[in-house]
């Protein structure tokens, strides 16, 4: 008897990564061609036969495309052909697969990301981490509070760009 596999998938801006949800997983053969992806592997202490074929949505670079095991799952990334651009669904067809679903726990909506902004982001906060303490801050209590905290936010960072 043949089964077919629980996967979860996920994508990314070069890459797809599909996981096969398989418990003890043994003889695991996974296949990638150019637009399609195969697996299957010998399952659980029963060593249920599992077997899957994907077409895939997009091409793939079947070269630089790589799986790994492990105790519960078997971790497929599958490089895209053309990095950057989405996939809105894993497989070709539109049809619902009863075994296959998104990973929202991984999900990122890459597609508004720009790299400049993230790294724009992440210097922001590295300054507002390097500008000291709670105590650092002035007393707030007048309807004054708000142009007070951004002179003093302002000042702060002027200082640190100086010296940096």
């Amino acid at each position: 008897m043949v089964v077919l596999t629980t996967a979860k998938w996920y994508d990314r801006r070069d890459s797809v990564f599909i996981e096969f949800c398989v418990a003890d997983s043994k003889d695991v053969k996974v296949n990638f061609d150019k637009t399609k992806c195969g697996f299957s592997c010998l399952g659980g202490t029963d060593n249920v036969k599992h077997e899957n074929e994907i077409d895939l949505f997009e091409a793939i670079d079947e070269n630089e495309s790589k799986h790994k095991r492990t105790d519960r799952s078997v971790l497929c990334y599958l490089r895209k052909a053309q990095p950057g651009k989405a996939w809105p669904r894993l497989t070709k067809e539109k049809a619902k697969l009863s075994w296959l679903s998104v990973d929202f726990n991984n999900w990122k909506d890459w597609e508004d990301d720009s790299d400049e902004e993230i790294g724009n982001f992440d210097q922001f906060s590295d300054m507002m981490n390097n500008m000291g303490g709670e105590d650092d801050l002035p007393d707030l209590d007048g309807a004054d509070d708000v142009r007070i905290l951004l002179s003093f936010i302002s000042s702060n960072l002027y200082l640190l760009m100086k010296t940096s």
